[in-house]
């Protein structure tokens, strides 16, 4: 039995309400105070159970919704260990004085508001391509909370830059995110050409991040040289720091050479952690509790993305995607792409790329690289819209929020329309792309 669109049927259009009323309390956490963990579990679980009900009280093919919740259970698996690994890296890098150490360095310098502002936002841009976006969006977060707990006037600013920056950075590298990974996995281009997106990816950051610093503060974190002692690292400190990169290491090898998903190199970095700590332990009498580190994790986030994910994989299969996607037919291929980046920020840049994948509308590699970027930067344009803003919101809980986004969200929005005119100037204009 082929599958058919439910988008014009009582399940199809329930299951757009529950979604719609669903993400208006995500988006209004700040307001509300309910976590927007909640409501994503619950439109991603009953979404589903909608469907089931209508599929049995019809008599359909129960074998279509049994493959696509797998298909489902297998992305939000991929998505959800790959961060349970990067979160208990962090924990733990945390509990080893990593993080403040790295904090004491920065602010007994005497380092300025704005001078932290522009260095957070370049190591997010280029530790993004070769970690990924989420990763680093996370390690920089939580250096930027470290050092300053309470100027939101700082933070906030300081926080978009982050999150803008690593999707920006992520944008141009095959593995730098997930969206650039499956259009390099789906062939629509060489690890060569995603590499010609670097000018269309930092042009639009750095224009973003010089309208967000003038609303940076003047002055300096409080530095106290008789209170602030020196932070050292605790001892397997450095090694961890070692052994983090080396298991985002394993993530990329896993998937391009051994063919296993990222969160296979990730779960088999966490092991060798615990091996360490083991190891530690037993040589050194030096204490390392990994499952400590496991417990302090976000584990609303997690969740949060269990929901996200399921609530826009039951949209997909009730034909909502699907209808998104013929839109190429009616209003061209850029100004779609165009769009997609918009969309993807307000459902979710993955399910989005995916729909697209699948639908595989003809377009040249000017085109696919087109969407890439504005898959991977358009998710900057609303806090949840991309893994490395609800990374962000977990770590800066009441600071960095959809709301406190939104008043900013005029900068990344500039920032997002030069990318795509230096894309056009580039890929339109001079063809300066290799062409298959």
């Amino acid at each position: 039995m082929e599958h058919i669109s439910l988008v014009s049927s009582w399940v199809g259009i329930l299951s757009l309400i529950v979604f719609v009323i669903g993400y208006f309390f995500i988006a209004t956490e700040d307001k509300y105070h309910i976590n927007k963990a909640k409501p994503a579990l619950f439109i991603g679980t009953f979404i589903f159970m909608l469907i089931g009900f209508y599929y049995g009280i019809n008599g359909l093919d129960a074998h279509l919704l049994e493959h696509e919740i797998e298909v489902i259970i297998l992305e939000i698996a991929e998505i959800f260990f790959f961060l349970f690994v990067a979160m208990t890296f962090i924990e733990s890098l945390i509990e080893r004085n990593v993080f403040d150490a790295l904090k004491y360095k920065l602010t007994s310098k005497g380092y300025s508001y704005k001078k932290l502002f522009w260095a957070t936002g370049v190591l997010a841009f280029f530790i993004s391509p070769i970690a990924d976006n989420l990763t680093t969006a996370l390690i920089l977060s939580t250096v930027l909370i470290t050092i300053e707990k309470e100027n939101k006037h700082f933070l906030v600013p300081g926080a978009i830059n982050i999150v803008v920056a690593a999707n920006a950075g992520g944008a141009w590298s095959p593995f730098g995110d997930i969206t650039t990974l499956m259009a390099w996995t789906a062939e629509k281009g060489l690890f060569t050409d995603f590499l010609f997106l670097f000018p269309a990816s930092i042009v639009g950051w750095v224009v973003t991040a010089f309208l967000l610093a003038k609303y940076v503060p003047e002055g300096q974190p409080h530095f106290d040289a008789s209170k602030e002692k020196p932070a050292d690292i605790k001892k397997g400190g450095k090694f961890i720091i070692f052994l983090g990169g080396f298991t985002i290491f394993s993530a990329v090898m896993s998937h391009q050479l051994l063919h296993l998903p990222a969160m296979w190199g990730m779960m088999f970095g966490l092991s060798l952690l615990k091996l360490y700590s083991f190891s530690l332990k037993k040589m050194h009498n030096e204490h390392i509790n990994v499952f400590q580190s496991i417990s302090r994790i976000e584990n609303d986030t997690l969740i949060f993305f269990f929901g996200i994910l399921a609530a826009v994989g039951g949209l997909h299969f009730l034909g909502y995607l699907a209808v998104a996607v013929q839109l190429y037919d009616v209003a061209g291929a850029t100004a779609t792409n165009i769009g997609v980046g918009v969309l993807s920020a307000i459902v979710d840049n993955v399910p989005v790329m995916s729909a697209v994948l699948k639908a595989n509308p003809e377009m040249g590699l000017n085109q696919w690289m087109l969407v890439t970027l504005t898959a991977g930067v358009g998710g900057s344009l609303i806090s949840f819209g991309s893994a490395a803003g609800v990374g962000v919101m977990g770590k800066l809980r009441g600071i960095y929020t959809f709301g406190s986004h939104m008043k900013y969200a005029w900068t990344i929005a500039i920032g997002y329309v030069i990318s795509i005119s230096i894309w056009y100037l580039q890929y339109e204009v001079l063809g300066f792309y290799i062409k298959h």
